[in-house]
């Protein structure tokens, strides 16, 4: 076999494996505020841009393609936790259905072939309150989670933090008997608050241990439309903490 072909083949391999998080470090404070256009925040609400939005754009698109390649053909079922979860969801679910696209174009040139679907729920998990979790989930929105049973399904979720709320859900859907059940988070905190040690599946970020928000990820329903993931002040913290207003937040 010739040099050529042999890096021809390396190229494949590498492409279907499930690529790494980035890895954003303790050290990084992130990029100055004044650096971006953020002039409709205060100044004072926000301590650093963390990560930009073209950086969490072009990582989903790579976590659409390592989905893609996992489920080949089969059909499944997304699973979107709301409302944390819906940006990114929306996001990966385009770049999924432009890959399952694709592999359902050669599969059904094939005798005897079926279309694969993939299909949309929505939930929503209360767990959160300020920047602490209360110790209890409910789970509101799909109006029996017995119709997951014997399905693939996809859990999409925007940060993993304490880890108590997915594995709550988790041990919620397995009751059901799904064939299959993975979970895609934008976000993986490292904390010292997940000490169920759990981890998705997919992940996009991994991230240090401090309160984001920005690109649908809120403080008590504040921040969402920022278009960069922000780290909020304690400031920030202080004058829009639930006790201002009654909300939940969903980090």
């Amino acid at each position: 076999m010739s040099n050529q072909a042999t890096d021809k083949q390396q190229v494949v391999e590498m492409s279907t494996t499930k690529s790494p998080p980035i890895y954003i470090p303790d050290s990084f404070k992130g990029y100055p505020i004044s650096s971006f256009n953020l002039q409709h925040v205060p100044a004072c609400d926000l301590e650093s841009v963390l990560i930009p939005g073209g950086l969490v754009r072009d990582r989903i698109e790579r976590l659409g393609f390592d989905i893609s390649s996992d489920l080949a053909n089969e059909d499944f079922t997304f699973l979107c936790v709301l409302k944390g979860g819906f940006q990114f969801f929306n996001q990966l679910l385009e770049v999924v259905r432009q890959y399952h696209r694709f592999n359902v174009d050669q599969v059904t040139s094939k005798a005897n072939s079926k279309a694969r679907r993939i299909q949309a729920e929505f939930i929503r998990l209360i767990s959160y309150e300020d920047d602490s979790s209360r110790g209890e989930v409910r789970i509101i929105g799909l109006e029996s989670l017995s119709s997951l049973r014997n399905k693939n399904v996809l859990v999409c979720e925007d940060i993993i933090d304490s880890g108590l709320t997915m594995t709550k859900l988790l041990a919620a859907l397995s009751k059901e008997k799904p064939k299959l059940i993975r979970v895609a988070s934008l976000f993986f905190k490292r904390t010292p608050k997940n000490t169920s040690n759990y981890y998705p599946d997919y992940v996009g970020f991994s991230i240090p241990d401090s309160f984001i928000v920005g690109c649908n990820l809120d403080y008590n329903n504040y921040f969402r439309d920022l278009q960069h993931v922000c780290v909020i002040s304690n400031e920030g913290k202080q004058r829009y903490k639930a006790s201002n207003e009654d909300s939940n937040g969903s980090n």
